[in-house]
């Protein structure tokens, strides 16, 4: 292959190739036509219940993945484990969840990023390797992953799935460190993306967050247990006490000596996926020390003040933009109410594996209420709009029942590239805004206004600062190379030997407070 360099922080349209060429094109359609990851975390260490405790939380995480779920534990130096391919309700029935038995667990909720929605692609991933016996699950994506990959592959090495998730568990089995946690930190030294990890072997579990704290991880204690999970709701779930998050770069280590927080990693600059707060997150979350809901309603009251309207009622399209039409309702002092039905039984279409089951689902998925929508002008909150086919078949439905007028208003700006942290936007052809303007985008969804939140006034919402998010998908600017970057540039992996580079570590016996 040819050998071009493109310089990282901008999208593969930098690229000479441009992505329709057969170069960047054949490794967008083996591996990112399909990347939908958004993963919810969970485990539980020292409880004698932990995985029914891990069932729980993944309940409350259940939003962050509906694919596939599976649960991972540790009973006398020995692991057990149960992954299927449904809702954690499906997978766990009772009898199978009673098989899993032990006092350390990792859970983990998926849909499909790195490969497609079966079973081999469920996590947590299990192997035996010359060390043992070890488990491991992910959230984020992993941009050198492929190229990581196919190096391995060429030495011999054997992969059970398609995820990029076990480039860590081959990296980490390669490891000659002594202790669990500093094989899987020269693991981590390798890779480059976005991940938070939990892996557990017989006695320990450690959990990581990488250098730029994409993706959020949150620690808490019950019963003298602690309590990892990807947001604060699955602690509220599990009734423990939250303690803090997990900060960048850490890597910690749950063991029967107890708790260590550890820094191995060279400080980065701070690139919180910003998408967590629009629609990734549950709304009773906190994330990055701000509450989920209260930034939605100001996102909300934002759009009120950018772009006023006189309307009758201001809808949500539920239930992820309810908070950001109350916030725009206040704010405007148009009344809210409830113009849209939800059928809580239908998963969230923009997380579903297939378009046709995305045309299929947003038809059952809501159901206009007639009394509410004939005959007013309606401002519509979203939170989003990523491929707009959902949007335009839900302003038909408020036409279909009277809507005099639709002023469509949405909380993000406008999604212009792909996400390589995570989120489900496979590539740009794909977002609508990339492709048309705001006012074709009006055009396309016939709506009488279309107004999109600006970067600036959704950063503001966040009462954070601008530099601490990633923004790529609105703005263009990556915080790290892409995955065409790697290919096509042949940026090479680190490869390190971790016991010649010191780091910070911070021990804490159990039970005592951290």
């Amino acid at each position: 292959m040819e050998s071009v360099t493109v310089p990282f922080g901008k999208s593969c349209e930098a690229c000479p190739h441009a992505r329709n060429s057969a170069v960047c094109a054949s490794l967008y359609e083996r591996d990112f036509d399909h990347l939908r990851e958004e993963c919810g975390l969970c485990a539980v260490y020292g409880h004698p219940e932990a995985p029914k405790l891990v069932y729980l939380g993944l309940y409350a995480l259940q939003h962050r993945g509906q694919e596939g779920a599976g649960i991972v534990a540790s009973h006398e130096g020995n692991l057990t484990a149960h992954r299927g391919v449904g809702l954690v309700a499906d997978v766990f029935k009772p009898h199978r969840l009673a098989q899993v038995r032990g006092d350390k667990a990792i859970g983990h909720v998926r849909y499909s990023t790195f490969g497609t929605s079966i079973l081999r692609n469920v996590q947590p991933l299990v192997v035996d390797y010359a060390r043992g016996s070890m488990a491991l699950g992910h959230n984020g994506t992993l941009v050198n992953a492929h190229v990581i990959r196919e190096q391995l592959e060429e030495n011999g090495a054997i992969f059970q799935s398609t995820t990029d998730s076990e480039v860590v568990i081959q990296l980490t089995a390669r490891s000659k460190q002594k202790r669990f946690v500093d094989c899987i930190i020269e693991a981590l030294r390798q890779v480059v993306g976005a991940y938070c990890i939990l892996a557990i072997d017989g006695d320990e579990i450690v959990a990581a967050r990488d250098p730029r704290g994409f993706r959020p991880l949150w620690l808490g204690r019950r019963d003298g247990a602690y309590v990892l999970a990807s947001e604060s709701c699955a602690l509220d779930i599990m009734d423990a006490e939250w303690v803090r998050e997990i900060e960048p770069g850490e890597v910690v280590l749950l063991s029967p000596g107890g708790i260590e927080s550890i820094f191995p990693f060279e400080p980065a600059k701070p690139c919180k996926c910003i998408f967590e707060f629009v629609y990734l997150a549950r709304p009773d979350s906190y994330l990055f020390g701000r509450s989920v809901d209260a930034v939605r309603k100001r996102l909300g009251a934002n759009l009120a003040r950018l772009a006023p309207v006189e309307a009758d009622i201001v809808m949500a399209v539920p239930d992820s933009s309810n908070p950001a039409a109350l916030g725009y309702a206040h704010e405007s002092r148009i009344p809210f109410d409830m113009g849209f039905i939800r059928n809580h039984y239908v998963g969230r279409t923009f997380i579903e594996p297939d378009q046709r089951i995305r045309d299929f689902g947003v038809k059952i998925k809501l159901n206009p209420a007639r009394n509410v929508i004939e005959g007013k002008r309606i401002v519509l909150i979203d939170d989003s709009i990523v491929r707009g086919t959902t949007s335009r078949k839900i302003i038909k439905m408020l036409r279909h029942n009277g809507a005099k007028e639709i002023h469509f208003r949405v909380s993000s700006p406008p999604i212009i590239n792909s996400c390589h942290y995570g989120i489900d936007t496979p590539n740009r052809q794909k977002l609508i805004a990339s492709r048309m303007t705001v006012d074709a985008i009006r055009d396309y969804l016939e709506v009488d206004s279309l107004v999109y939140q600006t970067i600036d006034g959704l950063v503001e919402a966040t009462d954070l600062p601008r530099d601490e998010f990633c923004l790529a998908c609105f703005n263009d600017v990556y915080p790290t190379p892409t995955p065409c970057d790697y290919t096509l540039s042949k940026i090479s992996r680190r490869h390190v030997d971790t016991s010649t580079e010191p780091y910070d570590s911070i021990k804490t016996a159990m039970p005592a407070e951290f």
